[in-house]
């Protein structure tokens, strides 16, 4: 999908508010980052593995624990865990703290991938100062790093 034209406000008419700003930029970062993916050969990643990437880059958890953190079904889950696997980019494994449950973590190619993608944010990060001001990302990065 190639990306959207620069996001601009859509409320012309009234303040729009910080849940559609954050919305709005939020499409303007996702969509650069998904065309970046198809061109690294990571096309078939749907949005759910994105979500799911960006959990199991903290390191490995339980289905459990991952479908709370992502606020779906273990099922749900479990269905993105599976195609995730099909591509060779998540593998499941025992918890070497408790052998009966069975975390979720990357794969090498996995583990290539999430480096990849860390490449991938500097360089939008990069973009955005050029756009914005280097300043402005750098404050708008440590206000959005406060406690909610």
């Amino acid at each position: 999908m190639p990306p959207r034209s620069d996001v601009k406000s859509q409320t012309k008419s009234r303040p729009a508010t910080l849940r559609v700003l954050l919305m709005e930029r939020h499409e303007w970062l996702y969509d650069r980052s998904l065309a970046t993916a198809a061109k690294h050969g990571y096309g078939a990643v749907t949005p759910a593995m994105a979500r799911l990437f960006v959990q199991v880059a903290r390191g490995p958890l339980s289905i459990s624990e991952l479908a709370r953190r992502l606020a779906i079904s273990r099922q749900a889950l479990h269905e993105t865990v599976t195609a995730a696997s099909e591509l060779g980019l998540i593998e499941f494994a025992s918890d070497p703290e408790n052998k009966r449950v069975r975390i979720v973590r990357f794969t090498e190619a996995g583990k290539r991938m999430s480096h990849k993608v860390l490449l991938v944010d500097r360089a939008m990060e990069r973009e955005l100062e050029q756009r914005i001001g280097k300043a402005n990302v750098a404050e708008l990065k440590r206000i959005l790093a406060l406690e909610w």
